[in-house]
């Protein structure tokens, strides 16, 4: 560890305009009609989701991998879980006689294998007899068709169905997931259709748990042994979206798997929940060649079961970003009598722009379907076979067609039997160890990069990047607005708002000025707020003032954002679904903390990109946190990367790991996953002061950084102690 008293000159713009308010009182009064749109009610599943596309294509690929990386990180897959041997199993295969399909007829067998150990993923294989060379290969995931794979609908409802136009035939459309699947067959391809979490084969999971999700679980709430759902659980981003989507990833590495398939020629297709994780896989596995979902795609309502939410992955974007980020490969899509039926003029248009700029518009199709209802229907299939059999060059006649079948019964489908038991259901003990043994593969990893710099840089980094969701560069334009002044001996004291036009947000300050300015700013932070520097200054930043350091207090959104709990202990706001799972409202809003490292960003943009002429911009800027402010300078020190100098917290042992309420002021989702407080000192630039820690808690990188450890636990002393650490030249 070295250990270093410096400071750093950056010759950066300007605290000049805070002097010349101070000095002459030039800025005008603040408007009282100005608002923060941050305390406006939180967007939720059913808002508008709007995507602009940029206007040139490396516009788009800069914010592609920013959307991309957030997909990852929020489904938990920054790191990804290790790949553990799928162990496969195969059996019960039936051969099912069919003049149509090549060779004579089709197989459907049986299959689960291990997505990860333990956690089994189980559905049907479905194959022509006869391949040549190497077939195409298709994923196709389903919605939320209770028992989807081994449902035989009504002969009332499927006639019903016929009579609108839905399906074509009575005995083969009582299943849409077989009918889709012999299709596929029939034309040469292989299939795997698998169960979705808590459905038909797959119960490892509860139904009730996975898609009905709906209050707290004490008891799965310990620290070291919770439950999916928990504050601890929604602290590393371990969520039931995120293990659909590895089962995705899984199945689509179960595929490749299979000698006969054609790893140039795959393609996943699935509807409403199904459609959901088809845009997920497609946004972050390459190998994907082809996508199709159905009944999702929308600036509407996003997905509303918890399976289809996960917290930070809509913060700032929405479906129709999600599906453009598989842009130039060929991808289809439909509407229907639901919250898509507007996407031909709200969305779809967007969408094909993205691909205008690849000059691939022809690569991107939308099936016009608002008079039908919310299904993949015999018109969709239709509709993916024939994009499939264009983009594949399949050689069938144009429109592919359906021809009638003869299904299988749920017992001839499904997987588990006397010779291959089915794991026991809904135990919550294999609930805990699944979660505990993903939470300690993924720790293993980001502990294993955290022991360098280059490792921080290459995994911790991106992770807070997308958590804190936004940098330094992009902190916006900042004005300031005078509520009041006064003045003490050799002290100008000012109280007002700090305006970020860019973002349409405020931020509540108090500046402290001496008469003989030395050129440093310190921002400061701390429980105290605005009282800190409003009414009387502590003696820590007396201490400043006396060496002509500047003070900018403030009220953060943390502290100022909350409503009362049951408790009347202040809570951060939620949406109004009455379901208590971090992710519909984490899913598309950032936390209170989160907001208040924006704070701090726009209290730093004003300091350091405000000119005015005839003053000189500061010599060093300095950031102090304690109490609850302690962690939100630190998440700052990150975001900010070089443009503040020296940091100096007393984090006083606090561990995100340690906050049981997802509602709590601080808790933010993810932030343990990347390491908790050392992962944020690690990831940080800068020299630090650094109380509340020991050598022994702080991550190898660290050492790389310059890093001044103070031993005291006083708080007040602690915080003399920093006020003379940065004051110091």
């Amino acid at each position: 560890m070295k250990y270093l008293i410096a400071s750093r000159c950056v010759h950066a713009c300007v605290l000049a305009c805070v002097a010349v308010a101070f000095v002459t009182g030039a800025l005008a009064g603040r408007d009282a009609s100005a608002a923060d749109a941050r305390l406006e009610p939180l967007k939720d599943l059913n808002g508008y989701f709007p995507f602009s596309p940029p206007q040139s294509q490396e516009a788009w690929e800069t914010r592609r991998e920013q959307v991309r990386q957030r997909v990852l990180v929020a489904e938990g897959l920054w790191p990804p879980p290790t790949k553990n041997p799928l162990n496969a199993v195969i059996h019960g295969t039936i051969e099912v006689p069919d003049p149509i399909a090549p060779g004579g007829g089709y197989t459907v067998s049986k299959v689960y294998f291990e997505s990860l150990p333990g956690f089994f993923v189980t559905g049907n294989l479905y194959k022509p007899m006869k391949i040549e060379g190497q077939a195409p290969g298709v994923l196709f995931s389903h919605g939320h068709h209770k028992d989807a794979r081994l449902t035989i609908f009504p002969e009332a409802s499927v006639r019903r169905e016929i009579a609108e136009g839905q399906e074509r035939f009575e005995r083969g459309g009582v299943s849409l997931y077989q009918s889709m699947c012999v299709q596929l067959a029939r034309m040469g391809c292989v299939v795997w259709q698998w169960d979705m979490l808590g459905d038909s084969d797959s119960q490892q999971l509860s139904r009730e748990l996975v898609h009905g999700f709906a209050k707290q679980r004490p008891e799965m709430n310990d620290e070291t042994r919770f439950g999916l759902f928990s504050p601890q659980a929604e602290s590393r981003l371990i969520s039931v979206m995120g293990l659909q989507t590895w089962n995705s990833v899984r199945s689509l590495d179960f595929l490749l798997s299979l000698p006969e398939v054609d790893p140039d020629r795959v393609a996943m297709t699935g509807s409403s929940g199904g459609g959901t994780q088809t845009m997920l896989l497609a946004a972050v596995d390459d190998r994907l060649d082809l996508s199709f979902p159905v009944v999702m795609v929308s600036t509407s309502m996003q997905g509303g079961c918890t399976c289809e939410n996960a917290s930070l992955l809509r913060v700032g974007t929405g479906n129709v970003e999600l599906a453009a980020l598989y842009a130039p490969k060929p991808q289809g899509m439909n509407t229907a009598d639901d919250w898509t039926k507007e996407l031909a003029t709200k969305g779809f248009p967007d969408l094909k722009k993205v691909y205008d700029l690849y000059d691939a518009g022809n690569q991107v199709m939308l099936l016009r379907g608002e008079h039908f209802p919310h299904n993949y229907n015999a018109v969709t299939r239709s509709a993916f076979h024939t994009f499939l059999n264009k983009q594949f060059g399949l050689g069938f006649v144009e429109p592919v067609l359906e021809h009638d079948y003869q299904p299988l019964s749920p017992e001839q489908l499904t997987v588990w039997n006397d010779e291959h038991p089915a794991p026991p259901a809904a135990d919550p003990s294999f609930e805990r160890e699944l979660v505990a043994n993903l939470a300690t593969d993924i720790e293993n990893q980001v502990r294993e990069a955290a022991k360098t710099p280059e490792g921080v840089a290459a995994v911790l980094r991106p992770g807070f990047e997308t958590i804190l969701n936004r940098s330094f560069a992009d902190a916006g334009r900042v004005s300031w607005e005078l509520d009041g002044k006064d003045r003490e001996v050799g002290v100008v004291r000012m109280t007002g708002v700090l305006v970020n036009e860019t973002h349409n947000e405020e931020v509540p300050v108090a500046w402290l000025y001496p008469n003989d300015w030395n050129g440093k700013v310190v921002i400061w932070l701390d429980d105290n707020g605005l009282d800190a520097a409003s009414i009387t200054p502590t003696a820590a930043l007396k201490q400043l003032l006396d060496q002509g350091t500047a003070v900018v207090a403030a009220d953060l959104s943390h502290a100022r954002d909350t409503v009362a709990g049951d408790d009347d202990q202040p809570r951060q706001r939620k949406v109004e679904n009455p379901r208590e799972f971090a992710g519909y409202t984490y899913g598309y809003n950032d936390t209170a903390a989160v907001r208040s490292v924006h704070d701090v960003l726009t209290i730093l943009s004003f300091l350091r990109n405000t000119k005015v002429e005839g003053h000189p911009a500061p010599s060093q800027i300095g950031l102090a946190g304690f109490g609850d402010a302690a962690v939100v300078a630190l998440a700052a020190r990150v975001s900010a990367g070089d443009a503040i100098d020296r940091t100096a917290v007393d984090t006083e042992g606090f561990r995100f790991a340690s906050l049981r309420d997802w509602r709590h002021p601080l808790f933010v989702p993810g932030l343990v996953r990347y390491l908790d407080v050392p992962g944020l000192i690690a990831s940080g630039q800068g020299d630090l002061w650094l109380a509340g820690e020991t050598a022994a808690t702080l991550l190898p990188a660290s050492s790389e950084q310059g890093i001044l450890m103070h031993s005291g636990s006083d708080a007040t002393l602690a915080a003399a102690t920093a006020a003379s650490w940065m004051a110091a030249p």
